[in-house]
């Protein structure tokens, strides 16, 4: 990976990180509806134009229905589940949740679609729930208030996420990865327009919402998705793989410096072994060892 690459992963981590703060300040006003409804709409428009060459106007047309069924489990659903969480847990606390995607798509890729397990994977995904656990252990309460059901939200999204990419791997491999953003994106602004209406806001925003919505979806979204899949067409699966580890840091950092939120000796043991645990699962240690 060059210079410039690295600069382009740390700026992108960045941005990731900072959606989690984001959303931590848009969906107490706006709610998670709307505000996921918000995000996916604006990063549709901005990224629409790509929409207008052939090829890519040919691959929505023929993927439709794949096209629908990714943007709902990519970015509606998981985007929902995360701004309802968002409610009521810490944004550098939901990164940290958020950053063990790969370890549920090792164990859904292996359940679904019998991808194999080396005995290092098996032994970084028992390393990765340890650290989820050591994470979730103490707010694992399930009464009204408590932060059981926002947790178990969050570690819904990143199944959400594991899903889609093995679902995009199936269906869509021959689709560029731009017609597939842009396709996905306007797919699940169309299936949370009913939830846009139902629960439109009944005064008008302020200005830091306002802000808050653009950064979602120009800068978190529409912007991050160009960097990223540039970087992954550069670098392959190097990139995708190491954005993960490098995003919680910065979204405890927003978290810290922005919303004054705590940075506990206990979150820090549980993501060093949360990420120790999908370092394995990834292959990323072995790889480096080569």
């Amino acid at each position: 990976m060059s210079p410039g690459d690295v600069i382009k992963l740390i700026l992108l981590s960045a941005i990731w990180g900072a959606s989690f703060l984001f959303m931590r300040i848009t969906a107490p006003e706006l709610g998670p509806f709307l505000t996921t409804f918000a995000r996916v709409a604006i990063a549709a428009v901005a990224l629409a134009p790509f929409l207008l060459r052939v090829k890519h106007r040919n691959a929505l047309s023929s993927h439709k229905c794949s096209l629908f069924i990714l943007g709902v489990f990519n970015s509606a659903l998981p985007f929902s589940l995360l701004c309802w969480a968002s409610l009521h847990l810490e944004a550098g606390f939901t990164s940290l949740l958020n950053a063990t995607t790969p370890i549920c798509a090792a164990v859904i890729g292996l359940l679904w679609l019998r991808i194999p397990l080396s005995r290092l994977q098996v032994l970084g995904l028992a390393i990765g729930l340890s650290g989820i656990t050591i994470l979730t252990g103490n707010q694992l309460d399930f009464s009204k208030d408590g932060a059981g059901w926002p947790i178990v939200a969050v570690l819904c999204a990143t199944c959400c996420y594991a899903c889609a990419g093995h679902y995009a791997k199936i269906k869509l491999p021959e689709v560029s990865p731009l017609a597939v953003s842009a396709g996905s994106l306007l797919a699940s602004t169309l299936a949370l327009l009913p939830f846009a209406i139902l629960f439109s806001p009944a005064q008008a925003l302020g200005a830091g919402t306002i802000f808050s919505l653009l950064a979602l979806g120009l800068l978190c979204t529409a912007s991050a998705f160009i960097l990223f899949f540039d970087l992954l067409k550069r670098n392959g699966a190097t990139a995708a793989t190491t954005v993960t580890f490098v995003i919680p840091v910065f979204g405890i950092l927003w978290g810290s410096l922005f919303l004054a939120e705590e940075i506990t000796s206990r979150m820090t043991l549980g993501m060093v072994i949360a990420l120790l645990g999908t370092a394995f699962v990834t292959k990323l240690i072995p790889r480096q060892q080569q």
